[in-house]
């Protein structure tokens, strides 16, 4: 999105978003974490802001013109920095506030939030993200639901390839229950499959409430560890829930098949 705006400057927009009063995010009822475009002429990855219910109301109306399921969400001052900082985690770097409003600008996530670098945590700590597997399956799951029966275009199939990709070069998160027990989930139509996680906010919305503990396995090693009955691993069940049938290891190879949703 251009800055075409002459009402508002960059750094009033960046108090504001720091101390805005209200605030609004477009969020997609499909992956249940913000809507996100990729701008046309600037290539960012964005999410879409409101000072106003109204205009973010508007926005929800024009989305649903093109096919994509959205709702607004209030976020209240307590949550702004660690929403702020969780957009990292989906590969998000820009935000359009306000947009299609008189008063629209473009502010780079960097420019409001710096996070600390990852290469200074403390020994023994690392930090898990797959922000660019989080951001294309985020992609894949809004083009994919804007279609009553998913047909393989063009552009779903360049999404595929791109998280198999990202995938493949990946390290997860995966739950252990109380007892010891790997979780697994079963479809409607029976199919089971074994959570993983980009990151520990994905794995916290699935742990919650419950005592789990978290190993790190790389996207590798994961066929030697998959339950007996499952089919493959669903990444990130509580967010963009895309499935992967895996198949276990043969002669030291594996190869995931096509990702989908819950069927």
């Amino acid at each position: 999105m251009s800055d075409n705006s002459t009402t508002v400057t960059k750094q009033e927009t960046l108090a504001a978003l720091r101390n805005p009063g209200e605030l609004y995010v477009i969020m997609s009822a499909v992956t249940k974490l913000p809507f996100v475009k990729c701008d046309e002429e600037t290539f960012d990855d964005e999410i879409f802001l409101y000072y106003r219910a109204e205009d973010a109301k508007e926005r929800v109306q024009e989305l649903l013109k093109e096919k994509y399921f959205t709702a607004v969400a209030k976020l209240e001052e307590k949550q702004l920095l660690p929403f702020y900082t969780s957009l990292y985690a989906i590969g998000v770097n820009c935000l359009a506030v306000n947009y299609g409003t008189d008063t629209q600008i473009s502010i780079q996530l960097s420019e409001l939030v710096v996070r600390k670098n990852p290469d200074q945590l403390p020994e023994g700590k690392m930090l898990v993200e797959n922000p660019a597997l989080h951001l294309t399956a985020i992609y894949f799951m809004q083009e994919m639901r804007r279609q009553e029966k998913p047909q393989p275009t063009e552009e779903l199939k360049e999404l595929q390839e791109e998280l198999l990709a990202h995938y493949s070069k990946g390290t997860f998160i995966m739950a252990i229950q109380e007892d010891k027990q790997i979780p697994v989930l079963k479809q409607k139509n029976g199919d089971i499959y074994q959570p993983i996680f980009t990151d520990m906010l994905e794995f916290q919305k699935f742990a919650k409430g419950q005592k789990m503990r978290t190993v790190v396995i790389p996207a590798a090693k994961i066929p030697d560890i998959l339950v007996g009955s499952a089919k493959g691993v669903v990444i990130n069940p509580l967010g963009v829930n895309v499935q992967l049938q895996v198949t276990r290891r043969k002669k030291q190879e594996t190869e995931p098949a096509k990702p989908g949703a819950d069927a």
